[in-house]
């Protein structure tokens, strides 16, 4: 216990260290500047997180890395809170992390409250990320206590729990479309040479694949390639309902919204320290559990305000939630944190147990980052919500098309190489095709980046063993992980089966309509 405290005071420590580091001039206008940026991709229908962080890894390269960590986590926090903006004003969200800002949101519009709403919504979004950066600074300490005893066997086992329990929560409905596309990502990653021997594998005699699957390119194609296509295809036109009206709501909204706060931020911060579960999935379970324990549960769904407060907490405490895997086991919390691991990796950081050993005080240059963005997510928000309302008004037909030129460039900056761009257009269609079979992207994400640990880490492990596995019944930590890992495919097998045996119910029932017609 004593040993755990010093842990968090010593890390605790280093934050007047890095809060200097931040207020570098520099620093600060890339943080708002890439806040603004974030705002507008999160406020326009289609544009989501994880496509601008995809679109600007490879802007952020020639960055140093203070300064590329802090554009990006700028971004991020912006996308994330930018999408009720439109969620509130259209009912349609600029991101799947505000659809549920949308049931609340849109009523308070149509009553002439949009403004009131939007501006809730933003200090909420604020209240959310500090609340999770207090639970990042005081947790992560504790969990690298733990990280720093694993050895292969459990990164190897990590890695495929973050592949499983991604692919079940990702799906509501049918755990093993998320196992398929999940283990896709997988069998992706070990193409090229493998890192032990240097042998080639699935090349098919292909000079290009022997440098493996690019990473960034793959993500610009899964997240703006098939979203652009996607989005492309909807013919509803967008209709902004009610006025704005004022902006900055009155201190005495947030008195009876306090408990509801609370538990949207611990939500939050426990959804997105699960692997693969995203900003959407925290601000759906806190929607829910709001209602449920609201002392005006009628009021949900005709325009309550803690309607609007619960997703929003609980959609930014995410983004610090999702940091504490990301760091301590390099295993990101959801797919936008999936994109900054990348990141960050790019810039010769390398996440894990080691990460504050080899580079001490960067958890705590991440959770001032996270505060000034918040901070400039806030200020912007509140300042530019009428402009950024007219911008809806612009035709997707014109506005989306214009991201294809970001991806193409993006794809070819990072490697200079025209089979990149291939790259990236194949796993767009690829994305798309499965958006339209109704399979779950982030776990394809979660394959791509966490396969080359589970393969060199499983391959050493049985080395060091000699292809024995008795030495994995030796370690407690690994015994847990397998037991959770069964857990989610015995779960997952019996949601399978219930899914598919109410499928097979109503088509029977369909049948029986058509036969007597």
């Amino acid at each position: 216990m004593t040993e755990a405290l010093q842990n968090i005071v010593n890390h605790l420590s280093m934050v007047p260290q890095s809060i200097g580091a931040v207020a570098d001039p520099w620093m600060i206008f890339l943080i708002f500047g890439g806040s603004v940026m974030g705002l507008l991709v999160g406020v326009i229908p289609g544009l989501t997180a994880t496509m601008a962080l995809a679109l600007l890894i490879n802007v952020s390269y020639g960055m140093r890395l203070n300064y590329a960590v802090g554009f990006l986590i700028a971004v991020y926090v912006g996308a994330t809170s930018g999408g009720l903006c439109s969620a509130i004003m259209m009912n349609i969200p600029g991101t799947p992390a505000a659809a549920a800002t949308a049931i609340d949101g849109h009523q308070l519009a149509r009553r002439g409250e949009g403004g009131i709403a939007i501006g809730t919504g933003y200090i909420a979004s604020f209240i959310g990320t500090i609340f999770s950066i207090v639970i990042m600074l005081t947790m992560t300490p504790l969990i690298y206590m733990i990280a720093i005893k694993f050895g292969h066997w459990e990164m190897f086992l990590i890695a495929l729990f973050g592949i499983m329990i991604c692919g079940s929560l990702s799906t509501d409905k049918d755990p093993l479309k998320g196992w398929i596309v999940g283990f896709i990502g997988f069998a992706a990653a070990m193409i090229g040479m493998e890192a032990i021997y240097a042998y080639p594998r699935f090349t098919m005699g292909s000079l290009q694949l022997k440098g493996g699957i690019p990473l960034i390119p793959c993500l610009i194609g899964v997240f703006g390639i098939s979203e652009v296509l996607a989005v492309l295809q909807e013919t509803t036109p967008y209709k902004i309902d009610g006025k704005i009206g004022r902006i900055i709501p009155p201190l005495s909204v947030f008195k009876n919204l306090i408990p509801a706060t609370l538990r949207s931020g611990v939500i939050g911060v426990i959804v997105g320290a699960i692997p693969g579960a995203g900003e959407d999935v925290g601000s759906w379970v806190s929607y829910d559990m709001g209602r449920r324990r609201s002392k005006n549960p009628k009021e949900f769904g005709k325009g309550s305000l803690e309607g609007v407060v619960c997703p929003e907490v609980a959609n930014n405490a995410v983004i610090g939630g999702a940091m504490i895997p990301m760091l301590t086991l390099a295993v990101p919390g959801s797919p936008p944190n999936a994109l900054l691991l990348a990141a960050i990796t790019l810039h010769g950081i390398k996440a894990g147990p080691m990460l504050e050993t080899e580079n001490p005080g960067f958890l705590a240059l991440i959770a001032v980052i996270l505060a000034v963005a918040a901070l400039a997510m806030v200020v912007w928000g509140l300042l530019l919500t009428k402009p950024m309302v007219a911008i809806l008004k612009v035709k997707r037909e014109i506005l989306l098309p214009l991201v294809v030129p970001l991806t193409l460039i993006g794809a070819y900056a990072g490697g200079v190489r025209v089979f990149d761009v291939y790259a990236m257009l194949f796993f767009g269609l690829l994305g798309y095709v499965l958006r339209r079979l109704d399979f779950p992207l982030a776990p394809l994400v979660l394959g791509l980046i966490l396969g080359p640990m589970a393969d060199i880490s499983f391959r050493r492990a049985l080395m060091q063993s000699r292809s024995s596995f008795a030495p994995l019944l030796e370690r407690p930590i690994g015994l847990v992980l397998i037991a959770a890992i069964l857990f989610i495919l015995i779960t997952g097998i019996i949601k399978i089966r219930q899914y598919h045996s109410g499928q097979k119910t109503l088509s029977e029932e369909i049948l029986n309509e058509v036969g007597r017609g």
